[in-house]
């Protein structure tokens, strides 16, 4: 169903996110309030105000804003990418942490992984679908 584990020991719940070329690996635990992404404050690694908005919403779905502390750990892509691939991180976490998470974060569409990629180039072509100029002389 939801890729997610919870650490019996610490009671740390994680989660994979994946958009794009990005990946993020999250750990939620309770806490208060606190998001850090590769070791920098939310605002301040994400600068886009949508960005930060798309890992916050996951959070005020559930209303967890301020019981839970994530950490994200990011990779690839870029910054869209990266906050994307967080969201679902983010979402798949907080559903392996509480059951009761998964029906605001399912109708808030959260944990569906955007499967748009980049196409890659076939033989022949210039890149993905674009050939060569025709020549007649």
């Amino acid at each position: 169903m939801v890729a997610a584990k919870t650490d019996k020991i610490t009671g740390h719940s994680m989660g994979t996110g994946r958009r794009k070329s990005a990946v993020a690996r999250v750990r939620v635990k309770s806490g208060s309030g606190v998001v850090t992404v590769n070791g920098r404050p939310l605002n301040e690694y994400f600068v886009n105000l949508g960005d930060q908005r798309q890992i916050l919403d996951c959070l005020e779905a559930c209303g967890k804003q301020e019981s839970v502390d994530v950490q994200v750990i990011c990779t690839g892509g870029g910054p869209s990418g990266q906050a994307g691939a967080a969201k679902m991180g983010l979402s798949r976490a907080l559903v392996g942490m509480s059951e009761e998470n998964f029906a605001p974060l399912r109708d808030g569409h959260f944990l569906t992984r955007d499967s748009r990629m980049k196409e890659r180039k076939k033989y022949g072509l210039r890149g993905a679908r674009r050939g060569v100029q025709f020549s007649k002389r």
